[in-house]
Parts: C-alpha cells; structure tokens; sequence
C-alpha cells in the first residue's frame, strides 16, 4: 500500500491569519488511514521555523483526518517564539521542553491524534523526501531519529 499523501494539487501556503496565498504546496505525508503503528503517523517538512505562519496550511490538509485542530503540541527549542493560540483560529499551541524535538502532536476536536515527524526546514531535499516517503509507510516504526539520520539531520 502507498503512503497517503497529503499534497494538494493547486500549490498552497497561507498567511498569517489562516487565508489562503499560493506558491508552495505544503509538503505533508501521512499513513495510510488504518490502525496505528511506529513512532508517527507521518511526516511534515516546513519551510521555516516559524510556527504560525506554517500551520494554517497544514490545518487545511489534515481537515479529513483529523477536523478541526484544538490544539498543536510542539518542542520549544525547534521553532521561533510562537504565541499561545493561533490567529483567527481556535487552536492552541502548547511548547514544551519535555516533548519529542523532532515531532509535533495535532489534536482535533473530536480527539484525533496524530504525531508528525517534523524534518528540519534545512535539509536537503532528496534526503527530506525520503524522510516523508519512509515515515508514511503503512507499518513503518522506524524512531523518529532514525528516520531523520538518513534526511542527514
């Protein structure tokens, strides 16, 4: 079975307050809805350390997985200072040092829980994309730090 990819075909970004603007589709993948295995769900390569401005993008594509997003849980050290809800949304963003630095944790509302590795905005693009590809294998359970040696992280 093939991973889930989770890529719209019109290329996507969005601004600050969750509106849609476009160049850059957002680089996404998930396993295959069945039931859970390994470290993460799936993967997400950002393009910046810059939480909200990359999270509107990605509550669009994970809207049939997981709904709405109440709140996104992430490691403090691997992102710029973000603030504690997102704009013109309702989620909210909870740091903390104690979590996985290399995953972020989306809950929707309806209590869906996914675990994303996050591949640093900096990797070379060969080596991200097969971070994606490995991390949204049905039955991968690779670490997440195996999973970002070979991306050379």
């Amino acid at each position: 079975m093939s991973p889930a990819s989770i890529s719209p075909t019109a290329p996507a970004t969005a601004d600050r307050d969750g509106s849609a603007r476009g160049s850059h589709a957002v680089r996404l993948r998930l396993k295959p809805d069945a039931p859970v295995s390994g470290h993460v769900d799936g993967a997400w390569w950002p393009r910046s350390r810059d939480l909200p401005a990359e999270l509107p993008a990605v509550f669009a594509e994970l809207g049939d997985r997981v709904g709405p997003v109440a709140r996104i849980a992430y490691h403090l050290d691997g992102w710029d200072p973000a603030p504690r809800r997102m704009p013109a949304r309702a989620a909210r963003l909870e740091g903390f040092r104690t979590t996985d630095p290399r995953t972020l944790t989306v809950v929707g509302r309806n209590g869906t829980r996914l675990v994303l590795l996050v591949v640093p905005s900096s990797t070379a693009a060969a080596s991200a994309e097969a971070a994606l590809d490995t991390a949204s294998r049905a039955g991968d359970a690779h670490s997440t730090a195996d999973l970002l040696a070979g991306a050379g992280s």
